[in-house]
């Protein structure tokens, strides 16, 4: 374990406000959240981790499951970070999926099988992603091949998401339950963290759709946003960055 997850630990214990595991928290949610179309703004979300109460006055009405999610974001962390030592296996993706997801209305609907594997086709945009019956093997194929891997970077990282995303495991969630998947396995493997923002979500998307033939896009969209963490860690502890590379 390397001294940010071990300070990311140790904030959330002592319910630190203002440091490097209460900036993560929202803008991990906030982003995440809002690229899948949440109408919470960042501050709304940073009022919510804070307080656990909704109050917006006049603002613009919110969704409740915008706001179920955003908390459910925010106990799917701290999963991650206790979970950190264990290898990424299908059992964590599917605890990942089942916290985001319970409580919402998605939750009521009898085919959405929270916390599993999608029982519906769905599509990404206009493309096609792995149909139901065959979610299970192409998985279990894609933990075998990251498993493998001797060493991982941020090009391991983009591939996996990529096929991650491309199977589109779940019925809802995937993007969220997929960039839980990146920051931690970057803790697990002394990397520099990222988190995508929402003002580069096209270029995010963009690397997505074409990965196959350009993985740079993807590649570069992370690193970009490494260099955000990066100046985020040198604020809060500069020594933190001596355990990480890009």
């Amino acid at each position: 374990m390397n001294r940010l997850t071990e300070l990311l630990i140790d904030e959330r214990n002592v319910k630190r406000k203002g440091g490097i595991y209460h900036k993560t928290q929202v803008k991990l949610a906030y982003n995440s959240n809002r690229i899948e179309g949440s109408k919470l703004s960042e501050e709304q979300t940073r009022y919510i981790f804070e307080t656990r109460t909704i109050g917006f006055g006049s603002e613009e009405a919110i969704p409740v499951d915008d706001i179920i999610e955003t908390t459910n974001h925010f106990i799917a962390f701290d999963y991650l970070i206790d979970t950190i030592e264990m290898p990424l296996g299908n059992e964590i993706i599917k605890q990942f999926h089942k916290i985001i997801k319970t409580g919402t209305a998605d939750a009521q609907k009898p085919y959405f099988n929270v916390g599993d594997w999608k029982k519906l086709a769905n599509e990404v945009g206009n493309t096609q992603t792995t149909l139901p019956q065959d979610v299970e093997k192409e998985m279990n194929d894609l933990s075998d091949w990251y498993l493998s891997q001797k060493e991982v970077s941020v090009e391991t990282l983009a591939k996996y998401h990529h096929i991650f995303e491309s199977i589109h495991p779940f019925q809802d969630g995937n993007g969220r339950v997929g960039r839980l998947i990146l920051f931690r396995e970057c803790l697990r493997n002394n990397i520099i963290p990222f988190i995508i923002d929402n003002d580069h979500k096209m270029f995010y998307y963009r690397g997505l759709r074409e990965y196959s033939h350009t993985p740079g896009y993807l590649v570069d969209t992370m690193k970009s946003a490494q260099d955000t963490y990066t100046q985020w860690l040198k604020y809060f502890n500069s020594e933190l960055l001596n355990d990480l590379h890009e």
